[in-house]
């Protein structure tokens, strides 16, 4: 079934397959993108100004739910025409929204860490529906909200101090956006071309986008589905890039996990999906000539199976890499996808593949040895490390080679969005 998409359509609603999509399934920018966006101001933030903005923001959010509760309740209040870009349970948007910004406020001082983040910031928020018109009363209300919250410390000189930042934040952001609408579109409508379910909890899906969307291997894209609007999970892209453009991701319905159920036990082939950029940082270096060792948790196979299929292409034009993976499950028929990866060794000899199987082991959920079969690893000498997986697993993975492999070699995602995934799955509102 072919897909097409009206994206110009004024009231944001498009058609997929000659149906109609809600205006709730997805919220874009007009087809007409900017073609230059303004240069952002490049006058950074003072010392002493971020000394301030730190010093009262930590004041405001010492109760981090009761000062973002008091934040959205102010911005909904004077700003209802904006409640319609969030879902209707807040709990998990609350709690990455302080997350985001207790980050933004830690990078202040440091101009490249804090332009980088709030260009991330700027283009992952297209695919919410979030346009310029939105950032200032964002802006607005969470000044208001840190006065508010910030008690006698307030000064008129931190009011100063903030509305500068702020500024700064809006000009960064809005010139981010502009570009990143005239590169691609905020979000693609994809297409369910086949839905393997290898066990009860476990499918994979290949996904055919309605428009190229580009990624390097390793990286993740946002899902949603129209039975949950605007609720939106992460999931690796599992394969490498591929001539007709088709995606396989892997999924696992998690207990509470509205959107994960949803993909394995409700969706099926000519079914659309909206789906956002690609993002992530794990990423193969594709001039590198070291051998590499994969270290996968669970579905978290599915990055480092993109990443050992793009190295194995490249090698008709170079040396013949080493790969070794490393797979931890809970239990033997956990292990759902190693039919392909006995394909992938018989066309790649030099590919090792090694399954752990065994029970959880206490807090870090780490599939039973792991973590030591991965130790005793011959040698990590001239080998890149890529690691995926749950939250403790890769830290519990990265406390064991730290001293064994140079931290330039260590290749995962960042921590603080794998500890995210690791709250309660009940509302799936956060990716990975």
């Amino acid at each position: 079934m072919a897909i097409e998409l009206d994206r110009g359509s004024p009231d944001g609603t498009g058609r997929a397959g000659g149906r109609l999509i809600p205006e709730q399934f997805a919220r874009t920018e007009s087809s007409a993108w900017p073609r230059s966006s303004p240069a952002p101001s490049r006058s950074g933030i003072s010392d002493v100004s971020a000394r301030l903005i730190k010093d009262s923001f930590s004041l405001a959010m010492a109760d981090p739910p009761k000062a973002m509760e008091y934040f959205y309740a102010r911005l909904f209040v004077q700003n209802p025409e904006i409640r319609v870009l969030f879902p209707l349970a807040m709990t998990q948007t609350r709690l990455a929204a302080f997350d985001a910004l207790a980050r933004l406020i830690r990078s202040i001082d440091s101009p490249q860490v804090c332009e980088q983040f709030l260009s991330q910031l700027a283009c992952d928020h297209r695919k919410f529906g979030v346009k310029e018109k939105h950032y200032q009363p964002f802006f607005d209300t969470l000044l208001a909200t840190v006065e508010q919250l910030a008690g006698p410390a307030w000064t008129p000189e931190t009011t100063v101090a903030w509305q500068g930042a702020l500024d700064y934040f809006g000009d960064v952001m809005r010139a981010a956006a502009a570009q990143d609408a005239v590169r691609q579109p905020a979000w693609w409508v994809g297409e369910i071309v086949q839905h393997d379910q290898r066990t009860a909890t476990i499918a994979v899906l290949t996904i055919r986008p309605d428009k190229p969307l580009e990624y390097l291997p390793g990286q993740y894209i946002s899902v949603q589905v129209p039975r949950w609007p605007k609720a939106w999970r992460t999931y690796s892209i599992a394969n490498a890039p591929r001539d007709n453009g088709l995606l396989d991701i892997h999924v696992r319905a998690v207990p509470g996990g509205v959107l994960s159920t949803a993909l394995v036990s409700h969706c099926g082939t000519t079914d659309a999906l909206v789906l956002g950029p690609a993002r992530g940082d794990m990423r193969v270096e594709p001039e590198a000539e070291r051998d590499l060792v994969c270290v996968a948790g669970g579905t978290g196979l599915a990055p480092v199976k993109a990443i050992i299929e793009s190295v194995i292409c490249a090698t008709r034009h170079g040396r013949r890499r080493a790969i070794t993976l490393y797979l931890g499950v809970r239990r033997p028929e956990d292990l759902y996808d190693m039919r392909d990866l006995n394909t992938l060794q018989l066309a790649y000899p030099s590919l090792t593949v090694t399954a752990v199987t065994g029970p959880e082991r206490g807090a870090a959920g780490l599939a039973g040895g792991l973590d030591e079969v991965v130790g005793r690893h011959p040698s990590f000498r001239d080998t890149d490390v890529y690691i995926s997986g749950p939250w403790g697993m890769v830290c519990q993975t990265i406390r064991v080679l730290s001293r064994r492999v140079p931290a330039d070699r260590l290749h995962h995602d960042p921590l603080h969005a794998l500890r995210a995934a690791s709250r309660p799955a009940s509302e799936d509102y956060l990716s990975r």
